[in-house]
């Protein structure tokens, strides 16, 4: 649609229903006023259209513009009066929950995995013929979770047929009630080998509501998510929303299909890595989950870490990091128990905010190891396909892991995207640097930004309508540049120089020796750039390869150029007192926590 130029967006998430009002101004499309209320999909309102209709009114208050007659949206817009269209994403009620199956757990099984969770959906388990489970173990876990759909899949085209049709007697015989809706069947997709529709169709046609689809893996060396995808989202419009309470309404309103929160983001991410030809790493980082988007070479993977975040799951962060790998990050000696009781405090209180210095830096440090920790997930998933025949070297054969060549190239990552509270609303905008860079580790040279207001899920769903109007508020109103990470990568021994640097800012030139452990900090303005030249030393590389100068021009931003010589991995002294110290003085360096140590 071209003759946009009023729109208004919601996200209905599960706590918040955020709406923006987008508008033409001049030439170019920006974002003019926001507004929020409580979500009102649970009890006592069951009606999401509440809450979305309270913060519409909000932006109505704010910005003079008449956009609500009643419960009805005006539309087309006219001088200060309607809107040209409503858009909406929601992932309230839960969002959209999954289960999939696929005949070979690290090929098929990981395939629909990547489908499902490119498309938004939270995958509850992943079932396989290969999984170690006994068949009545795999019917009472289908019977248990009671997904909102089912993602079977499983052979190539032209394969057997045996073990992926067990697959689906399983769910036939675990009969799963869906979350939503009483007199209403489960909705499965079968997206595997094309020669068992037929036996496929026998077993669940009159128990579920069945759609066939392409295979997403046709071929070993084939993997196609794309007709998967989109008939998650189709199903996801018809079976669960329309289930959820005032949905139906909601849909009506809407003049662009409602797409899943994460699926939108993952949208503007590929969208704005295709525009700029990119690559780049995304994190949302919330109450409950963490969400990791990345494209590299244009290929695009997501995965929901359902047990890290920041209030519902910080113990779990706990759990899974440990207190050593928390504790790394924390400038100050503290009692395990102490900080247990804190954790279980911010667990039972989600909405509570840091109120001394030691709190801040205690969730900081928190976020760095839930960060870490789902970055470590989604590398583990945005993998090359297993079980395609590759050449091998003498080398190769004492190596007899199956897994696929990692995606995610730190060397070759462009820009790197924060959002979620912790870092959005981080009170030094260096603060949220210091995280993504500290729990991301890139390499190089790095561009790191954050999304201002949480807009990215609004921005999703407007690129399915208007590509042009998303990327432009996307970059002048969505994004702020925090600045450039640089880091050369090598080990060495802490006071040793990892490279000589030589820097021409707007207000001079600075040069010096980066040693081993340092970090340094130099301020340059979100609108000027920087040329720098780096000489590493021997064994330690600054993306030109070892010991070989880097030329580049950098981006400055609202926290400046880092310069990074701690390695990678990050170090930290074993000794107690000496890594307090250490952490210390990097937070010095940055200016960190200039309000206290």
């Amino acid at each position: 649609m071209d003759n946009l130029n009023v729109v208004i967006a919601t996200d209905c998430g599960s706590t918040t229903t955020k709406a923006i009002l987008i508008e033409k101004v001049g030439d170019v499309y920006r974002q003019t006023c926001r507004g929020e209320a409580p979500t009102t999909v649970e009890a006592p309102f069951e009606d999401v259209t509440r809450g979305v209709l309270n913060a519409i009114q909000e932006v109505e208050e704010l910005s003079g513009r008449k956009i609500l007659d009643g419960e009805r949206i005006l539309t087309p817009a006219g001088g200060d009066r309607g809107v040209d269209i409503y858009i909406s994403t929601s992932s309230a009620g839960g969002g959209l929950q999954m289960m999939v199956a696929g005949v070979v757990q690290s090929m098929t099984g990981e395939s629909a995995q990547r489908a499902a969770l490119g498309a938004g959906a939270i995958v509850m388990d992943v079932l396989a013929s290969n999984d170690g489970r006994q068949p009545h173990q795999k019917i009472e876990r289908i019977r248990h979770l009671r997904p909102d759909m089912v993602l079977l899949s499983g052979g190539t085209d032209g394969g057997t047929v045996s073990h992926v049709v067990e697959l689906a007697e399983f769910i036939a015989a675990a009969d799963p009630r869906p979350r939503f809706g009483t007199g209403f069947q489960l909705p499965v997709i079968y997206a595997g080998n094309r020669d068992a529709r037929e036996s496929i169709q026998k077993v669940l046609g009159s128990k579920t509501a069945l759609t066939l689809t392409d295979n997403i893996r046709p071929r070993l060396e084939q993997e196609t998510l794309g007709p998967a995808r989109q008939v998650i989202h189709d199903l996801f419009l018809e079976h669960v929303m329309a289930q959820a309470p005032g949905y139906r309404k909601l849909m009506e309103w809407a003049g662009a299909p409602i797409m899943p929160t994460p699926g939108a983001v993952g949208l503007i991410m590929q969208t704005a890595a295709r525009q700029r030809n990119i690559n780049l790493i995304g994190v949302d980082i919330g109450g409950a989950t963490t969400d990791v988007f990345s494209v590299f070479d244009q290929v695009f993977n997501r995965t929901v870490s359902a047990n890290l975040g920041m209030s519902y799951s910080i113990s779990n962060v706990l759990a899974e990091a440990e207190l050593e790998a928390i504790m790394r990050w924390v400038p100050f000696r503290i009692d395990e128990a102490d900080l247990r009781d804190r954790i279980k405090n911010k667990m039972i209180r989600p909405t509570t905010v840091p109120q001394t210095l030691e709190e801040l830096q205690m969730e900081q440090a928190i976020a760095r190891e839930a960060l870490r920790l789902a970055f470590a997930q989604h590398c583990a998933l945005a993998v090359g396909l297993k079980g395609v025949q590759t050449e091998r070297t003498l080398s190769d054969v004492f190596d007899q892991t199956e897994t696929g060549e990692s995606l995610i190239q730190m060397r070759d990552l462009d820009v790197l995207i924060g959002s979620g509270g912790v870092l959005s609303h981080a009170p030094r905008r260096v603060q949220a640097a210091a995280m993504l860079v500290d729990a991301f580790q890139p390499e190089g040279v790095t561009r790191l930004v954050v999304d201002s207001i949480f807009m990215m899920p609004h921005l999703g769903v407007l690129s399915t309508v208007n590509e042009q109007a998303a990327a432009e508020v996307f970059d002048r109103d969505c994004l702020i540049t925090l600045g450039t990470c640089v880091a050369p990568v090598g080990q060495g021994k802490p006071g040793e120089v990892c490279t000589t640097y030589e820097i021409i800012l707007p207000d001079g030139t600075r040069s010096g020796d980066l040693n081993v452990g340092d970090l340094r900090l130099f301020p340059l303005p979100d609108n000027a750039d920087a040329e720098i030249r780096l000489q590493p030393a021997r064994r330690w590389d600054a993306g030109a390869g070892q010991g070989q100068e880097l030329r580049t021009t950098v981006k400055g931003g609202v926290a400046g150029l880092i310069l990074d010589g701690r390695g990678r991995p990050i170090a930290f002294p074993e000794d107690t007192e000496e890594r307090v110290e250490r952490i210390m003085a990097w937070n010095r360096a940055l200016e960190l926590y200039p309000y206290g140590a």
